[in-house]
C-alpha cells in the first residue's frame, strides 16, 4: 500500500538505490579473481533470499503458495530464467570489461522492455522514447570510439561487452515475469520467488568452500555485493512508495555516471584493488548522451506532457 508522499526521504531513498547500484560492479571486479562468476551469483542470491524472507516474515507479508496457481508459477519460471542469467552474465562480463563499460550497457534492458512491449502489448512507443532510443543509439559509438580495433579483432573486451549486452537483453524476461505477477503480488513477495528459483539454480555449481580463500579485502567486497542487492532494490521500492514514479526514473539513469565517478575515486583510494577507468573525451560525452537517452525514455513524459498542458491552455 503506497504511503503518503515524503519527497526528502524518496529522493535520499532513490538516491541510496542509484549508489549502491553504481558501486556493485566495481566492488565485483576484485572478488572475480578469488571466485567464479556462479559461485559469487549464488552467494547473493541466497543471501538476498534469506534477507527478503525475513523482511516478509516481520512484516506478516509472506506470500501464500496456494497463490502460485499454474499460471503463476510460469512467470516464476520465466523470472528465475530472466534474473539468474542476468545476474551471471552480467558477473561474467566483468572479467572482460571495466565497471564503467557494463554500466553503460545496462540502459539495454530498459530499452529491450519498451520494445518488448511493442510487439507482446501492442503499446506505442511515445516521442519521448524515440528521442531516448535515438541518443542511446548515438551515445553508444561514441563511448567506444577509441575500442573499435577491439571489435575487429573479437578479442576478450569485445566478448565481455557481448556478454554484457546478453545479460541486458536477458533481463527482459525476468521484466516481463515481474509485470504479469504485479497482478497478484507485491515487488518484495515475486523477488523472493525469483531469489529462491535462481539460488536453487546455482546451487549444483556453487563452490562455497572459494570463499575460504578469500582476503579480508574481498571478503568484504564479496560481503558488500551480497547485501547490496537487498538494500538497493528495498531503497528502490521504498523511494517508488513514497515519492513520484517519474522522479524516480530520474534518478536510476545517472547510475552510469556514478559509476564513472566512483571508478576514479576507488583507483585513488586504492589503485592496487581498483582499476583506473581510461575513458577519453569522446568515450564521457557518449556517456553523458546514453544517460540522457535513458533520462528520456524513463522520464520524457513528464516534459512533453506540461510542453501540451501549456499548449492547450493558451
Amino acid at each position: 500500500m503506497k504511503v503518503s508522499q515524503q519527497p526528502i526521504l524518496g529522493f535520499f531513498l532513490a538516491l541510496t538505490a542509484a549508489i549502491m547500484w553504481s558501486i556493485l560492479p566495481i566492488a565485483l571486479q576484485p572478488v572475480l579473481t578469488a571466485m567464479n562468476a556462479h559461485t559469487i551469483v549464488w552467494f547473493r542470491f541466497v543471501v538476498a533470499m534469506f534477507g527478503v524472507f525475513f523482511i516478509l516474515l516481520f512484516t506478516k507479508k509472506l506470500p501464500k503458495l496456494t497463490a502460485f496457481t499454474a499460471k503463476y508459477r510460469w512467470f516464476v519460471l520465466l523470472g528465475v530464467l530472466g534474473l539468474a542469467a542476468n545476474f551471471y552474465l552480467y558477473n561474467l562480463s566483468l572479467k572482460y570489461i571495466p565497471a564503467t563499460t557494463s554500466q553503460v550497457l545496462s540502459p539495454l534492458s530498459s530499452f529491450s522492455m519498451l520494445l518488448s512491449g511493442i510487439f507482446l502489448f501492442k503499446e506505442r512507443l511515445g516521442v519521448h522514447q524515440k528521442l531516448g532510443l535515438s541518443l542511446l543509439l548515438i551515445g553508444l559509438p561514441l563511448f567506444f570510439n577509441d575500442r573499435f580495433t577491439d571489435f575487429a579483432e573479437m578479442n576478450s573486451f569485445s566478448l565481455g561487452v557481448f556478454i554484457g549486452i546478453g545479460a541486458s537483453l536477458i533481463w527482459v524476461c525476468y521484466g516481463l515475469a515481474q509485470k504479469m505477477m504485479l497482478q497478484r503480488f507485491s515487488s518484495q513477495q515475486i523477488l523472493l520467488a525469483i531469489y529462491a528459483g535462481s539460488a536453487l539454480v546455482f546451487t549444483p555449481f556453487a563452490n562455497a568452500s572459494q570463499a575460504q580463500n578469500l582476503s579480508p579485502f574481498t571478503l568484504g567486497c564479496l560481503i558488500f555485493c551480497c547485501l547490496n542487492t537487498i538494500i538497493a532494490y528495498g531503497c528502490y521500492a521504498e523511494a517508488l512508495n513514497r515519492w513520484e514514479v517519474a522522479k524516480v526514473s530520474m534518478i536510476m539513469p545517472q547510475i552510469p555516471i556514478l559509476t564513472i565517478l566512483f571508478s576514479e575515486i576507488a583507483y585513488w583510494l586504492d589503485p592496487t584493488h581498483f582499476a583506473e577507468p581510461y575513458l577519453n573525451t569522446l568515450s564521457y560525452i557518449g556517456a553523458i548522451f546514453v544517460v540522457l537517452g535513458a533520462l528520456s525514455a524513463a522520464a520524457g513524459h513528464k516534459l512533453f506532457y506540461r510542453r501540451q498542458l501549456r499548449r492547450n491552455s493558451v
